[in-house]
């Protein structure tokens, strides 16, 4: 049974996760959620499936489910320009993608769809760059038409590699339905120390994910909300200060981590998230009076 619904005062900040990161099933997904007591959740993957891939019945009872829980939906995860969709690749599966997204996204209430930016395959950086931009820009004008604001995140491709190379999209794209989301564990995997890329880009971040974690032996390893070196607390602040109003959602990667195709923790996938949250709720209340949780 649900505790308590928690968001964080004075900044607006309201704690969700990405569901799939709990269990492959949408049942474990909102069970989790229930037990944490959190409204909001984002939707990667469903019953094992990408959202734009569920057939229309499936996608329905999803909404149903969702809606039945007392759930609300704050952005879509999906599958444009990230890992597995090099610069190399047809444009045509992230239109098609994002077209079957609109209405979906419409029903679900949520105007947020994640996506990347292209890993490389053979172009030099300058070329590269270029027809990231000029993929970005066809794929924003597609979302404002449907009344979508695509969310770049800093993970996979050309311009999640750093905060200048963000910013210089934002500014060549010139949209506003191209902002960002914020993963503040990423930079593990790309060389960069998370806090630092935020200070550059916060004024642009709609939405955050929570990741934490350590470099051993040249590889992220994944650990709970404050116990890694991606200055959790130092970004929440951050946000605190800038009167920030969004979601952080908690993206653990502690049992799940998809790009790797490990996309079922078993049973112990909802108790680990569900932990994860509530250590994301204690650093909370900890870290810094203006983070004080109010339920």
């Amino acid at each position: 049974m649900a505790e308590r619904r928690l968001t964080v005062a004075p900044s607006g900040i309201t704690l969700g996760g990405i569901g799939d990161e709990a269990a492959p099933d949408l049942a474990g997904q909102i069970e989790a959620h229930t037990r944490l007591g959190w409204s909001a959740i984002e939707l990667r993957n469903v019953d094992g499936h990408a959202l734009a891939d569920l057939g229309d019945g499936a996608f329905e009872q999803a909404r149903e489910s969702i809606a039945a829980a007392g759930l609300r939906v704050t952005c879509v995860d999906s599958r444009i320009a990230n890992w597995g969709r090099p610069i190399s690749g047809n444009l045509g599966a992230d239109v098609a993608e994002l077209a079957t997204l609109a209405p979906r996204c419409r029903a679900l209430g949520t105007r947020y769809v994640r996506i990347m930016s292209y890993p490389n395959d053979g172009l030099t950086a300058a070329q590269w760059g270029a027809e990231v931009v000029r993929r970005i820009r066809l794929l924003a004008a597609q979302a404002a038409d449907e009344g979508l604001v695509l969310l770049h995140e800093n993970c996979a491709g050309w311009a999640g590699e750093s905060a200048e190379r963000t910013l210089r999209l934002l500014d060549a794209v010139q949209s506003p339905a191209l902002r960002l989301v914020f993963d503040i564990g990423n930079g593990l995997a790309y060389g960069y120390q998370g806090y630092h890329f935020l200070t550059q880009v916060v004024d642009a971040v709609a939405h955050v994910h929570i990741k934490d974690g350590v470099v051993r032996a040249g590889t992220p390893v994944w650990t709970g909300p404050g116990d890694g070196d991606c200055r959790v607390a130092d970004c929440l602040r951050l946000l605190a200060e800038r009167n920030w109003t969004g979601v952080c959602s908690i993206e653990p990667h502690l049992n799940v981590q998809p790009h790797a195709g490990v996309t079922d923790a078993g049973a112990a996938g909802k108790d680990a998230f569900v932990a994860y949250g509530r250590r994301l709720e204690e650093l909370l209340r900890t870290a810094d009076p203006r983070l004080r949780v109010r339920t």
